[in-house]
């Protein structure tokens, strides 16, 4: 089950073009890895963001790096 976060989305999407960095708080495991890394990735390339123009970074662990567009998958980590 897939629980649509739309409030968020269009927070993000209004907010994109200001110039500003984007912070997600929250709780633990409370969504934020899967609304950017799932929900907003899949928005992006829905609006015809090319994959190499995505970057994403993780920053859990010690194997802090940047993952490329194509390591996008079910695994969200």
């Amino acid at each position: 089950m897939e629980i649509k976060r739309d409030h968020y989305l269009t927070e993000l999407h209004n907010r994109m073009h200001n110039g500003m960095v984007k912070i997600i708080t929250g709780m633990r495991r409370s969504g934020k890895s899967y609304l950017l890394f799932r929900l907003f990735y899949q928005d992006l390339i829905l609006q015809g963001v090319k994959k190499d123009h995505i970057i994403t970074l993780s920053m859990d662990g010690l194997e802090n790096g940047v993952r490329a567009a194509d390591d996008q998958g079910a695994d969200s980590r």
